[in-house]
């Protein structure tokens, strides 16, 4: 049984992968550098996923502008685990809160920002259980960029394979070549 919030993605003992897509301008800076610098913006909040299918949908499969190069992103599991622990839900939830003004006091002062979203198929339709988004916000990136990237891999040319493969109708070829996912503990 599925249960309808669970984070599922590819980690070991140390780390754990998110994925991110940028444009190439971005993309190409961060994997000659072995981290993200100019003109990733250290001034905005940015988006990490552990879920690809979700960051497929989001990219279309890399295909949206400003989205065309899809990044794996290795990051050590503590500051993943931190950036959960700073987190703060992006709607009000009755019994996580205490009432919706002590979310919105708490929302307004949040580092990090955590929402819950549809996961996706293969093909993007929504399944009924959610996949998590995490929002590192400019307090925290500078300490995301420095201290919790382990890796980046530019992962592009498998995305673009298992797309054709799709569009070409091999939805079985396309399943085999999707990155590793498991409940995380």
């Amino acid at each position: 049984m599925v249960a309808e919030r669970e984070i599922r993605a590819d980690y070991d003992r140390d780390t754990i992968v998110i994925y991110q897509a940028y444009s190439p301008a971005i993309a190409d800076a961060a994997l000659k550098a072995g981290r993200f610098v100019s003109p990733f913006s250290f001034h905005r909040m940015t988006w990490i996923k552990p879920s690809f299918l979700w960051l497929m949908h989001r990219s279309n499969w890399g295909q949206k502008s400003g989205q065309e190069r899809v990044l794996a992103v290795r990051l050590k599991r503590s500051g993943w685990e931190k950036a959960l622990s700073l987190a703060v839900l992006t709607s009000y939830e009755p019994g996580v809160f205490a009432s919706p003004e002590a979310w919105a006091e708490q929302f307004a002062a949040a580092q990090v920002h955590l929402q819950w979203d549809p996961e996706r198929s293969l093909r993007g339709a929504g399944l009924p259980y959610s996949s998590i988004q995490v929002g590192l916000s400019r307090h925290v990136i500078r300490e995301y960029v420095n201290d919790w990237v382990v890796q980046i891999d530019d992962i592009t040319p498998r995305v673009l394979k298992i797309y054709d493969l799709l569009q070409s109708g091999h939805a079985d070829k396309a399943k085999r070549q999707l990155p590793a996912a498991r409940v995380y503990r």
